[in-house]
């Protein structure tokens, strides 16, 4: 590192007395994070201190501004403690002797940055990336987007961090949920917010809907769909591609030519495509799903139902983002902090690292035409920023252009063009809710795709409505749960929904199907096996049709 660095870190905002120049070169000098410093100058920082009124009244041997970039080392190096953060800080810094602190003195200066800054922070970095012609980030004049939540983050199992964020109920780490929306195209943070995990996903997107633009289209998974939040949603300007719960029930107003159908949820005009896909995998085994979509963009010539479902498949860059914070970073480890305060911190922390290199790792994308950002490898650009912060020699006070060396090194290794890929969400985790997942014919390995077939389904035919002065009576009860447990036990491993239950038997509506199957289920004479999914359980011989008993 360079002196006329060290003299460059020297804050303007401080009073530094009559301290003398080189020790006042010793007590900001750690304050960097190699090449990323170009990203968050200490200009930057300054100006959020100042702003989260941060600002250290008197030049102390840890400033302040230290701090904030001694949190972003300790997130960049997650497997080491306090000390050795401080030391690989300081390595490169073989011309300056600098202080020595302990591990007191880091937690303390820690408590005194606060969480306030590094979330404000992550405010001004946060943000879509992609440029107009930025590969894959756009569908026709909409920027691709999407909503979901991580709920495994571990804590530590401490009674301040149980007090806020609950404790798991068996045995294991208190659980931290991080809703974020994401820029699907370069994996890019556009927001975050986290917390216990009792307020649900739904709640936490909420706190996210400002950050919507009539420009964006959002994609979600199952969960996302209830009536006040797709309003909410709609009403900031911005278009939406979501899957539906199988127990919503969409009244078809008008057919569509490309199989598609109009409809209402609450107040919302809406078109809903229904879709059956066939994979085939490199092995010969097949499976099918079925997907039910929502979306505000009704013009099905402009927007085909098949494009549509092709590009929910985009939704999935989202798990990929997780995956690079919680793995690639975080190395699967639990957070360090004790309490609250200290979790918030550290988590604004961890969200900003992640922002930092993936601009990085769009600017290398964009510096080269035609490039996906899909191809950049997440795990080089880490490695290449860890790197950067304790080599000998480098200069992380001076941007090198729009491609420094940890751009260059992603260039000069970009991953191939993306596999069509397919694998089963099971886990060995028995907290997990994948932990029973049923077969449902997805291989238990990843396995390459050979062929994709898209199939639109036509809308389903209505069921029929109930007259107003429509009772059940105990004997009509009976003889529909009998009917329902035959159909049921003819072939036991199969997995029904309501709505095809209520089909099959014809003669009544799919609210009453629904809160009868429920019943039934909590009395264990059917077994639920997921939202509105029933299938054979105990049998009493007792129920059984006269044709049937023993």
């Amino acid at each position: 590192m360079t002196a006329e660095y060290a003299s460059s870190a020297v804050s303007s905002t401080v009073q530094t007395g009559s301290l003398p120049r080189l020790a006042t070169k010793k007590l900001f000098a750690p304050g960097h994070l190699g090449e990323l410093t170009a990203l968050v100058p200490f200009e930057l920082v300054d100006a959020i201190l100042d702003e989260t009124r941060n600002v250290q009244r008197r030049l102390r041997t840890l400033p302040t501004r230290v701090g904030v970039y001694f949190l972003l080392a300790m997130c960049l190096f997650p497997e080491v403690g306090y000390l050795l953060v401080w030391q690989k800080l300081t390595a490169s810094l073989i011309a300056l002797p600098v202080v020595t602190p302990t591990a007191k003195a880091l937690r303390d200066l820690r408590r005194r940055v606060g969480s306030a800054p590094m979330q404000r922070l992550f405010e001004v970095l946060s943000g879509p990336l992609a440029q107009p012609r930025t590969p894959g980030a756009r569908f026709g004049p909409y920027r691709t987007v999407s909503f979901d939540g991580c709920s495994s983050l571990k804590t530590p199992d401490t009674a301040r961090n149980r007090a806020w964020l609950g404790s798991p109920g068996h045995g294991g780490y208190p659980l931290l949920e991080l809703m974020t929306l994401v820029e699907t195209g370069t994996r890019a943070l556009i927001g975050a917010v986290f917390g216990a995990t009792g307020e649900g996903e739904t709640g936490y997107a909420r706190r996210l809907l400002h950050l919507l633009k009539p420009d964006m289209l959002v994609l979600w998974d199952k969960g996302f769909d209830g009536n006040a939040f797709l309003a909410q949603v709609s009403a900031t300007g911005a278009q939406f591609l979501g899957r539906l719960r199988s127990n919503r029930r969409t009244p078809t107003l008008a057919s569509l030519t490309d199989g598609s159908y109009l409809s209402m949820i609450g107040t919302l005009k809406i078109r809903i495509i229904e879709a059956r896909v066939t994979v085939t995998c490199a092995d010969g085994t097949t499976f099918t799903g079925t997907y039910r979509l929502a979306t505000t963009l009704t013009d099905a010539r402009r927007y085909p139902a098949a494009a549509l479902v092709s590009l929910y498949h985009q939704r999935w860059e989202h798990e990929s983002a997780y995956y690079a914070l919680r793995h690639t970073i975080m190395q699967g480890r639990i957070l360090r902090s004790g309490d609250p305060a200290g979790l918030e911190q550290e988590m604004w922390s961890v969200l900003t690292l992640y922002q930092l290199l993936r601009t990085v790792m769009v600017d290398a994308a964009e510096s080269r035409p035609g490039t996906d950002p899909d191809r950049c490898g997440f795990s080089i650009a880490l490695q290449a920023a860890r790197d950067l912060v304790i080599r000998p020699g480098d200069n992380p006070g001076h941007a090198t252009g729009l491609v420094g060396v940890i751009g260059r090194r992603v260039l000069a290794a970009l991953l191939p063009l993306r596999r069509p890929r397919v694998s089963t969400r099971k886990v060995k985790s028995p907290i997990s809710r994948y932990n029973e997942r049923l077969n449902d014919g997805r291989p238990d390995h990843s396995r390459a795709i050979t062929g994709l077939d898209i199939t639109l389904l036509p809308p389903p035919p209505a069921l029929p409505a109930a007259s107003r002065d429509e009772r059940s009576t105990a004997p009509a009860n009976r003889r529909r749960q009998q009917q329902v447990l035959t159909l049921l036990h003819r072939d036991p491993n199969r997995p029904w929904s309501a709505r095809d239950i209520a089909r099959h038997l014809g003669d009544v509506t799919l609210n009453t199907m629904y809160r009868q199957l429920s019943r039934w289920a909590d009395g264990r004479l059917i077994r639920k096996i997921g939202p509105g999914i029933y299938t054979a359980g105990p049998i009493s011989a007792s129920l059984l049709p006269p044709d049937r008993k023993p």
